[in-house]
């Protein structure tokens, strides 16, 4: 990758030209269907973390201590997973049952070994008004196997110890290394002792366990397997007992044509000519014992050549689902197939009862050996082969039978546990293995891996990937998983899978939710097509990180730590979307402290509700999550993430009040109609939305003005006026002086108000003169101490909120004047339609007054008290931007409104004429800094003209009206010269 990092250490910055930002519109537009989802799951989403929350992370444990105390919550997870098996089945399980049927029948009549292509989607169910599928079915029958096997993976690398064992109840129990073995011991008792001293076989064969469990959990039952093999064979319920039923009737037939009293032999005159298979293409066998397919190299009938097929791929089934040798010889016995049984049994996993230990244990050494020869040789049958090949553990011939990732897995790990015990057997019970076996002599002498060398679990998972019949389940996403369970890899999976997120989320455009990461993943890594929309499977791995957070596991350092938080925050955010705000926080919890603040940042603008804010503030105290950190790292996100202006050289452009190409009848600019208006950029709107949280925190007054202000810059900066406004309206000095100064000064106070009232109040606190004349001198001089401090910590709270009234100040001025324009062209109606204009006037009246009070803030040092040197720069730039256009409409609103109101409003201009030219003059700094001395001046010389004409229609109605001071306009009055008189 070219980008940058994008961490949230670092800077973020985008490679994309044109970035696009998930906005809260999007949010609300993504809802609808997002509810759906969450409506089906919610339930499990919220047991999910109900479980997880009574994990605290505070009582994380050492791995040394092992797993018990996260194995109740696996088990929780994977009954949640269970249970919704066992719903989804009511629904989809004749459409399972159906595909099951239709790969068994593929298997029988298969002899390739080739994969077999997955079914196509089943039909659909509507579950409360949510659409399912068979397919649903499946990926939730994966999660609870995957549970397992985390359980199992965490009980064999994080063993519960011996001194602990009674606590953690029932689990995966290992065989102890106390037990003795002797010479006389059953090859079971040597094979728990195999497992007790060695770490990997004791793992291994916990997975085999496991595989066992998945086929007989998932594949089709054994019985339903019966009935799809009578109707193969042509025969119908309860003719197993026959056998190969159409080749004994054509033996039959021919003993009875030569009158034959003894057994057929292959060499018998004319017997290959006349005993021939229906189609008359090859010899059929001429006598009925197992042996007589391979001895005599002949064929059965095609029924009876299906009916072996089928018996083998039933006995495959057995094996392949750990059914213990009991259960195979009743099932053999049911149908006078016994002698198949005794082929099956030489595993040294199977108890045997009622033989001699010494001998069970040399014979069964040797049978299995046997069974090896026999799957190398082959057998009437592929699947025949691989039975052979489970028991003694020779790979290649159960291989040609794997059909997915599991029977692969297990084909490597059943071969790879069986050698290592014969290894383990040679080399400390020697005298109980034949001479033969032990130096692999005569027919014996060959590898049980077909060449192959024993391969670590990790190695194994990998070749899978790239194996034709297997590639493609390989690279699903939950066998991906569970592969790194088995291969100790998980860390590698989250990396990997963490960085792909990250690909993907920011594929179409810079994500605000996961940053690109500046890492490549090793060429030739295969990992699972992973998004933001793999809810299911983020939740799942979401889940297991935190259950190896509490084991004390190595996650790495970064960049690995931030790949593997990318698939926490992609759940956080599926979760917000969802509308379960109020789990965020438990989640965000378990995330590094950045990180946290960061994910939790991106989420709070889209919560408006007062209620929602409140109850989030507290489970975030309540998770010691930094509350102010989460806020300060949302402003600053949402700043950076904003698109930059065209021309960055210039942080403040003017403000565009006025009209630019139109002058009324008296020179002077109109103000444009609307010219703050309605519209928001959404990262304007999330500005102000996650400022409205700093009123929920406590404290923190100088960190929620200085917040407040770098609100009020970016959006002056960007001419986000209407947010401003809504900013200066839904989040006032007022209601934040109001609080917070209750935690600050002991009780709420409004310092928007005066400061003589508010001093006033401090002072007295509240008692009468008659209630302070009975105080004592000590009493009294506590008062007036705490009267006094009142007021210093008073007025150092206005010195920080000095600035953030100046912004709130700008804008309810810039609200005034809009508000005022909106109300004088009202006036044009009433003229036209010639109606009594005095509601418009009393209304124009009201809309001046508001101009009036808003604009005297703006004409008195405003913006004059900055803390730094740069800050002094930037004002200097914010007041040039702004105040010679504030002004300009302010004489626009004087002129206009002194022809409906009052002519002596016009007096305004005189003192704002005087305040301008007053030496040293800020209002004048910034008109020539802006250069715009000229429109100042030609906007004077407009109101001139209007006083004159003012006061010669005064002069006309002979009263001159007086206004402040004795102040009238007479000063403008021009009299003709008393010649003309």
């Amino acid at each position: 990758m070219e980008d940058e990092d994008e961490s949230d250490h670092g800077n973020e910055r985008s490679a994309a030209a044109s970035p696009t930002f998930p906005t809260i519109s999007d949010v609300h537009r993504a809802l609808h269907p997002l509810q759906a989802t969450a409506d089906r799951v919610g339930n499990q989403v919220e047991r999910f973390a109900e479980n997880l929350d009574r994990l605290s992370i505070k009582n994380q444990q050492k791995a040394k201590k092992g797993c018990r105390h996260v194995l109740p919550l696996i088990s929780a997870y994977q009954k949640i997973a269970s249970d919704t098996v066992r719903h989804l089945e009511t629904m989809h399980a004749p459409e399972r049952r159906k595909e099951l049927s239709k790969t068994t029948r593929r298997r029988i009549r298969s002899s390739s070994g080739r994969s077999i292509p997955r079914p196509a989607h089943g039909e659909h169910s509507r579950d409360q008004d949510v659409m399912t599928t068979v397919e649903d079915l499946k990926r939730w029958e994966e999660e609870e196997r995957t549970w397992d096997l985390l359980s199992l993976m965490l009980q064999v690398h994080f063993p519960v110890p011996q001194s602990e064992k009674s606590k953690a109840g029932a689990g995966l129990v290992r065989p102890s290394k106390t037990s003795r073995v002797h010479r006389y011991s059953s090859e079971k008792d040597v094979w728990d002792s195999f497992l007790a001293s060695d770490d990997e076989a004791w793992e291994r064969n916990t997975v085999v366990q496991w595989l066992q469990s998945c086929a007989d959990g998932s594949g089709q039952d054994i019985e339903q397997v019966v009935e799809e093999l009578e109707s193969g064979a042509d025969r119908g319920s309860g003719l197993w007992a026959h056998s190969w039923l159409f080749t004994k009737e054509a033996i039959k037939g021919q003993k009875r044509l030569r009158s034959w009293p003894k057994a057929l032999e292959p060499n018998d005159p004319g017997l290959d000519a006349s005993l021939l298979n229906s189609e008359k293409t090859k010899a059929l066998v001429t006598q009925l014992d197992p042996d007589a397919i391979t001895r005599q190299k002949r064929v059965l009938e095609k029924q009876d050549h299906y009916f072996e097929r089928a018996m083998w791929l039933a006995c495959w089934e057995m094996v392949r689902r750990g059914k213990d040798w009991d259960y195979v010889r009743e099932w053999c016995q049911e149908r006078v197939e016994g002698w198949r049984a005794t082929a099956m049994r030489g595993d040294p996993r199977t108890i045997l009862y009622n033989t001699s230990s010494a001998t069970s244990w040399q014979s069964r050494a040797l049978w299995r050996q046997t069974c090896a020869l026999a799957a190398t040789e082959g057998g009437i049958d592929e699947y025949e082969n691989a039975v052979y090949g489970v028991l003694s553990g020779y790979l290649p011939s159960v291989l040609k039978v794997s059909r997915c990732w599991d029977d692969y897995l297990f084909a490597q790990y059943n071969s790879d546990l069986l050698h290592s015990f014969d290894i383990y057997v040679k080399s400390n019970f020697s005298d109980r293995v034949p001479t033969a076996l032990m130096n692999k002599q005569g027919p014996f002498n060959f590898s049980a891996f077909g060449g192959q060398n024993m391969q670590s679990g990790k190695d194994i998972v990998e070749k899978m990937k790239h194996f034709e019949a297997t590639k493609e389940e390989a690279r699903d996403a939950f066998k991906m998983l569970q592969g790194s369970l088995i291969g100790k890899s998980f860390a590698d999976f989250l990396f990997t899978h963490g960085v792909r997120l990250a690909q993907t989320a920011n594929a179409k455009g810079k994500s605000k939710i996961i940053p690109l990461m500046n890492v490549n993943i090793s060429e030739g890594y295969v990992t699972a097509p992973i998004s933001m929309d793999d809810h299911d499977f983020l939740r799942m791995i979401t889940h297991i990180i935190f259950i190896f957070q509490d084991l004390g596991f190595d996650f790495g350092k970064e960049p690995c730590i931030q790949a593997m938080e990318n698939i926490i925050v992609a759940y956080v955010d599926y979760l917000s979307k969802a509308g379960k705000q109020q789990l965020l926080p438990l989640y965000a919890s378990r995330l590094s402290r950045a990180r946290s603040w960061s994910c939790l940042g991106r989420q709070l603008p889209i919560i408006q509700e007062h209620g929602e804010r409140e109850t989030l503030m507290q489970l975030m105290k309540q998770y010691d999550i930094n509350v102010y950190g989460v806020l300060s790292t949302q402003m600053q996100m949402i700043i950076r993430d904003a698109v930059p202006k065209k021309d960055a050289s210039i942080r403040y452009t003017k403000l565009r009040i006025l009209e630019d190409n139109r002058v009324d009848a008296m020179g002077l600019r109109p103000i444009k109609a609307d010219f703050i208006g309605k519209l928001m950029a959404d990262d304007q709107q999330d500005l102000v939305h996650g400022f409205e949280w700093y009123l929920l925190l406590d404290g923190h007054w100088e960190e929620t003005m200085t917040a407040g202000v770098a609100v009020y810059k970016f959006l002056v900066r960007s001419h986000g006026l209407a947010a401003a406004r809504m900013l200066s309206q839904t989040v006032t000095f007022s209601d934040i002086s109001l609080a917070k100064t209750n935690s600050i000064l002991g009780r709420p106070l409004d310092l928007s108000k005066s400061k003589d009232t508010g001093d006033d109040e401090a002072e007295s606190g509240r008692t009468t003169r008659n209630t302070r004349s009975h105080l004592s001198s000590s009493q009294r001089r506590r008062r007036s101490s705490s009267a006094r401090r009142v007021r210093s910590e008073r007025e150092l709270l206005l010195d920080d909120g000095d600035t953030f009234r100046a912004f709130e100040n700008l804008f309810a001025a810039l609200s005034a004047l809009e508000e005022w324009k909106g109300v004088a062209d009202e006036g044009q109606k009433y003229l036209e339609k010639r109606q009594d204009i005095r509601p418009w006037k009393d209304a124009l009246q009201n809309a001046y007054n508001k101009v009036e009070a808003t604009m005297e803030p703006l004409l008195q040092d405003w913006l004059q008290k900055p803390k730094t040197d740069a800050d002094a720069e930037e004002f200097k730039e914010i007041r040039v931007a702004c105040l010679p256009e504030v002004v300009l409409a302010y004489n626009t609103v004087l002129d206009f409104s002194s022809r409906y109101l009052s002519r002596n409003l016009l007096l305004k201009s005189m003192d704002m004429a005087s305040l301008i030219t007053t030496e040293n003059s800020e209002l004048a700094a910034c008109f020539v800094a802006a250069d715009r001395m000229p429109e100042l001046v030609d906007s004077f010389a407009c109101l001139s003209k209007s006083i004159i004409q003012a006061e010669d229609r005064g002069a006309k109605g002979g009263k001159s009206k007086k206004k402040r001071n004795g102040e009238t306009l007479d000063l403008w009055t021009v009299r003709a010269p008393s010649s003309q008189a």
